[in-house]
């Protein structure tokens, strides 16, 4: 039996519902029915929640919100819904069992927009890597080539989404992770600003403000919505982003009016080259921008060349790595040992070890002062930083992740293909990758937006004339329901 739904976003999906022309139900067996057919090839999704997406779906008690009976996915990382499978991409929690022990905030948000979880998706462990290959459940396949990764952390939802297995994908983005796998699958992914979102209740930042949570979608209005339905500050948040002056949903029926762009052809620092095809990418969006009447040079902030943020921001990631270490060990009942991690995990849990408060938090200061250098480039008179996403199109699987004991030529590895992301969790502004450009033999090259924090409504009026002038939704990978 044909799908009616597969092409639909899911703001659509959610309007057949409203008008009673479809039920939440025939959405979720549809998604369902998807799932079974494409995840042997893809690895996406790990655990399927089919019969609890069923029952909620029957449910007269299913929140009556935006997204009523729409299927969607949410990753296996920073916690969730309570009692579903929470493993973070780990072996040994894999071994356990272990499940969620309450509900987030943000997965609260979801349920209350309407939104029905049909699965729980793949990520590396600990969402350490840009590419979803965990030892625990092995790599998720990109949908466009088999061979080639889905970008990470948030891979898993994105080759779901991308494969048109469900609208919406939800993941984190800790130095890239929702743009990343965005750009290597097709799709849009937008890191909203810091505080936007809250990492509620157990958490009230992560990794020092580095990281946030989002959604990647396949059309910019589902983004919209889903922010609409996501953001807001919840009580004890450390901080909160500036409300916006509409709902983000009437932003993408909005111009957004005339815009001085600065076009980044370059690596920062140029440590290493910027790949052909994602310097044409920029190229050809520019073109593309100055044709729709935006003021187009090249240009980018002098701050994004300094040579130490990197290493401050990995200074970062190493401490709280040991710190999750410290943390789950307290919950187990006992210390962590290497046995209990893969060796990368293990060689940042070590490196995290040897940093002392005075160098974390001189790192953290470190990072928030290049960020007011960083944020002056937006107050002289530009409005928006494009970049490619990434440094290269998608590598093949076992390039980035896969087994390895040499931890620093992976970190670094993994630093070559995402030299742009990092910058914009140190900084805290919103940033959106948007599937622009293709590679001759047919891998994605997503294109990297970038405004002053808080920032989202521009991003979004300019995402949807992007989309109306160069629409991408007819574009299906090979493997793809």
């Amino acid at each position: 039996m044909t799908d009616q739904f597969v092409d639909l976003d899911a703001t659509a999906q959610a309007e057949l519902i409203r008008n009673g022309e479809v039920q939440a139900l025939e959405l979720v067996e549809a998604a369902i029915t998807r799932i079974e057919k494409l995840n042997p090839q893809l690895n996406a999704v790990i655990h399927p929640l089919f019969e609890k997406a069923c029952a909620q779906a029957r449910s007269a008690e299913l929140p009556d919100g935006p997204f009523r009976g729409v299927p969607f996915v949410m990753k296996d990382l920073l916690g969730g819904p309570a009692g579903e499978p929470l493993h973070n991409g780990m072996q040994l929690l894999k071994t356990l069992g272990y499940t969620s022990p309450q509900d987030t905030y943000l997965s609260e948000k979801f349920r209350q927009a309407g939104f029905i979880s049909v699965g729980r998706t793949n990520t590396p462990e600990w969402g350490l890597m840009g590419t979803t290959e965990p030892a625990a459940y092995g790599p998720t396949h990109n949908p466009w080539n088999l061979a080639h990764s889905p970008g990470g952390s948030s891979g898993g939802s994105a080759a779901a989404v991308a494969a048109r297995l469900v609208a919406v994908g939800h993941g984190g983005d800790g130095g890239g992770s929702l743009r990343i796998p965005a750009s290597m699958c097709g799709i849009v992914g937008l890191k909203p600003s810091r505080g936007r979102l809250s990492l509620g209740p157990a958490m009230g930042e992560c990794w020092h403000g580095l990281a946030t949570e989002g959604v990647m979608t396949r059309s910019v209005r589902d983004m919209a919505g889903v922010l609409d339905a996501a953001a807001g500050a919840m009580p004890g948040d450390p901080y909160a982003a500036p409300s916006p002056a509409r709902p983000y949903q009437e932003e993408v029926t909005r111009q957004p009016g005339h815009l001085r762009v600065g076009l980044m052809l370059q690596t920062p620092a140029n440590r290493t080259p910027l790949h052909g095809e994602c310097k044409t990418a920029v190229e050809q969006t520019g073109r593309l921008l100055g044709s729709l009447g935006h003021s187009v040079e090249v240009a980018h902030p002098a701050a994004y060349d300094e040579p130490e943020w990197l290493a401050h921001f990995g200074r970062v990631v190493q401490a709280h790595s040991s710190f999750t270490a410290h943390d789950l060990g307290t919950a187990l009942g006992r210390a962590l040992e290497p046995e209990d991690v893969e060796p990368y995990t293990w060689g940042l849990i070590e490196e995290g070890r040897k940093i002392s408060a005075e160098q974390y938090l001189a790192s953290a200061n470190w990072l928030q002062i290049w960020t007011r250098r960083m944020a002056s480039w937006w107050t002289e008179g530009f409005d928006l930083l494009v970049t490619s996403t990434l440094g290269e199109p998608p590598p093949v699987l076992g390039d980035m992740g896969g087994p390895s004991e040499d931890v620093l030529a992976k970190w670094q590895r993994n630093i070559e293909v995402i030299p742009f992301t990092p910058a914009c969790n140190a900084t805290g502004q919103p940033a959106l990758s948007l599937p622009l450009a293709w590679t001759a033999d047919g891998l994605p090259v997503g294109v990297h937006f970038v405004p002053a924090y808080g920032q989202e409504d521009l991003l979004l009026r300019l995402a949807a004339q992007l989309e109306a002038a160069q629409p991408w939704a007819t574009k299906r990978p090979p493997a793809c329901a």
